[in-house]
């Protein structure tokens, strides 16, 4: 049996596809034939949209997401409580393998854990919800610290942030130590809670994490407090602030 085999060559053609693919992402088939024919190539129009439907030129390209500038931020101790809290991630596994991941957020100042979240998915919706727990039981934050994870650049956090009136500093990617607080902390979780233990059940490592986040706050003295404990130095500052409201009014 013999057959017709076509001897046109569409390299030309798929060259510059791509590249008008590669240098404008985001048009449509009938910007780069108009850019095609202002060049001064005659190819027909059926032809290149032959093309172009073959390298599936069509579908959607994903984007490059690219994140707003971000400015250095100096670790500073805040001089009062509820001006700065640091939140990260963390992760771990079960006994069973199976990935969990770890919700912590900080006082910068009083050094007190506010929380830590256990679960096997934290996303950005449980992150504002969690975060509206906290304001309600210790307070509003002026801001809070955190990295540029898509748990707190998503909309839903920036809404968040806006109707809370609470500012989110994002650190510089690849700096953590703009979040040196958090990251500090998240290395004692490590050591003194996640490294001493295993795991056989989600709920297990929310009631064993709960039990660490309480003798941290009540028990464990603190270099940076003058050896005091979170907890025993938040009330002294608390009563500091009375005092001095008291005098002045």
């Amino acid at each position: 049996m013999w057959y017709y085999q076509s001897k046109k060559d569409d390299t030309e053609v798929i060259n510059k596809l791509n590249e008008l693919a590669e240098s404008h992402p985001t048009r449509g088939f009938d910007e780069y034939y108009g850019r095609i024919r202002q060049q001064g190539f005659k190819w027909n129009r059926k032809r290149v949209l032959r093309i172009y439907r073959l390298m599936k030129l069509g579908l959607r390209r994903k984007r490059k997401k690219r994140l707003p500038e971000r400015i250095k931020q100096p670790l500073v101790v805040p001089q009062q409580l509820n001006k700065t809290w640091s939140m990260d991630f963390m992760s771990d596994q079960l006994s069973s393998g199976r990935r969990i991941r770890l919700f912590n957020v900080i006082d910068d100042f009083t050094r007190q854990c506010l929380a830590i979240v256990v679960d096997v998915s934290i996303n950005g919706h449980r992150v504002a919800r969690e975060l509206s727990r906290l304001i309600d039981l210790n307070g509003r934050p002026e801001f809070i610290v955190c990295d540029n994870g898509t748990e707190y650049t998503s909309l839903v956090m920036f809404d968040w942030a806006q109707r809370s009136g609470v500012g989110l500093q994002f650190i510089q990617p690849g700096k953590p130590s703009q979040n040196g607080f958090c990251e500090s902390f998240n290395g004692r979780v490590r050591d003194e809670c996640l490294n001493e233990s295993l795991f056989s059940s989600l709920r297990e490592a929310q009631e064993i994490t709960a039990k660490w986040r309480n003798a941290y706050n009540t028990e464990r003295p603190h270099s940076a407090l003058n050896w005091a404990t979170p907890n025993e130095f938040e009330k002294s500052c608390s009563r500091l602030t009375r005092n001095r409201l008291d005098k002045g009014a």
